[in-house]
């Protein structure tokens, strides 16, 4: 019998703000990343929190991502979803698991569908009670560690609408009667795949389609700025307490020092 689905993406949209940030101070702690590598990712995620993805921004987002993953064990990454997955819970908008639930209520399948690595994707969707998880997975070596490549479409823009398509036919899916959720213009293939669309927290472009095409739209992130300014005091807290610790530590160093000669 053919079924109805519901597409959700993550960052700005099932969640406040953006999984990547998260996913950089879990890598900081692991010493993937130098402290100057975290605090950009906290800038850009400020950014991101006001403005919303671009093509640019995420394909040099992907090359660091790779980059970084390039020789890790895969084991390893795995051992970090936990801590992953325990920020990114906290920030999921009790508005969208209402959504959730309500298409699930109705029969329908519920999915997340992100860029971010497939395997916490799946992990997220598994403890919200959802269907499945759809996101970016990065081939591995023989010897178990990341090669620096895909292993499949990368999940962003036309990869999104390609992965839904395939889901469909493999779960004998209407996409015409489906939903998808999301709040950037780089989505609107994965929208316009399905025969209902809605509009998250909607970047500039994307409010502007929606409006065209009368798409429903939901807003509720009324303090994303004010939080985007704490953030950023945030980040220079961060920093600063990092530089400041390092500090100290030299000054022990230099005493600890003295005091044997």
């Amino acid at each position: 019998m053919t079924s109805a689905a519901a597409f959700f993406d993550l960052d700005r949209t099932l969640m406040a703000g953006s999984s990547g940030l998260h996913f950089g101070r879990a890598a900081y702690r692991a010493g993937w990343l130098r402290r100057r590598d975290i605090a950009r990712y906290g800038v850009e995620h400020i950014r991101f929190r006001l403005r919303g993805s671009t093509d640019e921004g995420t394909q040099a987002l992907l090359a660091e991502v790779t980059s970084h993953l390039t020789g890790v064990m895969e084991r390893d990454l795995a051992r970090m979803a936990p801590e992953i997955l325990a920020a990114v819970l906290p920030r999921i908008y009790p508005q969208m698991l209402d959504e959730v639930h309500a298409h699930q209520d109705s029969g329908r399948l519920t999915y997340i569908v992100s860029a971010a690595g497939g395997g916490m994707v799946q992990m997220l969707a598994t403890v919200l009670g959802m269907e499945g998880g759809i996101g970016t997975h990065y081939a591995v070596g023989p010897n178990g560690t990341f090669t620096g490549e895909l292993d499949g479409p990368f999940m962003y823009g036309e990869g999104k609408a390609q992965a839904i398509r395939e889901v469909a036919t493999e779960n004998d899916i209407d996409l015409g009667e489906s939903w998808a959720y999301s709040d950037s213009a780089s989505d609107l293939p994965m929208l316009r795949a399905v025969g209902n669309p809605v509009v998250v927290n909607p970047d500039t472009e994307l409010a502007a389609i929606a409006r065209k095409e009368g798409w429903r739209v939901m807003r509720f992130e009324k303090l994303g700025r004010r939080l985007a300014i704490i953030g950023a005091t945030a980040v220079a807290a961060i920093v600063g307490g990092s530089g400041t610790f390092l500090a100290s530590r030299r000054r022990a160093s230099s005493r600890r020092f003295r005091r044997r000669a």
